[in-house]
């Protein structure tokens, strides 16, 4: 059996453990020893920047945030569908992280990084939204386990009342809003409706073929 290597590990500002590995060539990130993400299954993030993104495939100049690094896969999807003189920025909170992905030794997202449409921002992304009124053609949230699943809670404001209120104000017109949850979460689809948001559910697996099922809301 191949060993499970730790590579590294971090602290949230409310003091969650994150903890990067490698196991025969994947990469997990586990928050207080719960997997938070994993290399093998990142369809569902796949999903989440195709539907934000795809449409915006001719828009010159689009503009689009996302909410948290993670592994890179939302970064990787959004850079696939977007044109030559998109903007893609990624706001995230742990400066590990970002340093994790932008290491060329792991199989991860220096190359995606590295590509002249991103830029990285180190901020909770509920700054970037206050600073960028009227700024994005597309924001992609995928913090922590969604609304429901959260683990760190410095996440949950981005969830509530204002935050949705703040993150509404970041979008251009006919803006889309995409949220990435563990599962479903009708309280906050509610809210989401309650805000003025037309908002579509979606059940989409962890893998292409297999896994658990995760839900995006997509909010226009």
């Amino acid at each position: 059996m191949k060993p499970l290597e730790r590579l590294g590990e971090a602290h949230t500002p409310d003091g969650t453990l994150l903890q990067l590995y490698r196991h025969d060539g994947a990469y997990l990130i586990r928050a207080d020893g719960v997997e938070l993400m994993s290399t093998r299954r990142h369809h569902s993030e796949d999903k989440l920047a195709e539907v934000a993104c795809a449409p915006l495939a001719a828009t010159r100049g689009a503009r689009v945030l996302i909410g948290g690094l993670g592994l890179g896969f939302t970064l990787r999807e959004a850079l696939r569908h977007l044109g030559p003189d998109a903007e893609v920025v990624v706001a995230e909170l742990v400066a590990d992280v970002i340093e994790w992905n932008a290491n060329p030794a792991y199989a991860l997202s220096a190359e995606a990084m590295a590509d002249p449409r991103v830029r990285i921002v180190h901020d909770d992304v509920s700054n970037v939204l206050r600073k960028n009124s009227g700024g994005f053609h597309a924001i992609m949230l995928d913090t922590d386990n969604g609304p429901e699943g959260m683990i760190m809670k410095e996440n949950s404001r981005l969830y509530a009342t204002r935050g949705i209120a703040n993150t509404m104000a970041a979008l251009k017109p006919g803006g889309t809003i995409a949220y990435w949850s563990v599962g479903d979460d009708p309280d906050f689809e509610r809210s989401l409706q309650n805000a003025g948001l037309d908002v579509k559910a979606m059940k989409v697996r962890a893998h292409v073929t297999s896994g658990p099922w995760h839900t995006l809301y997509i909010a226009r």
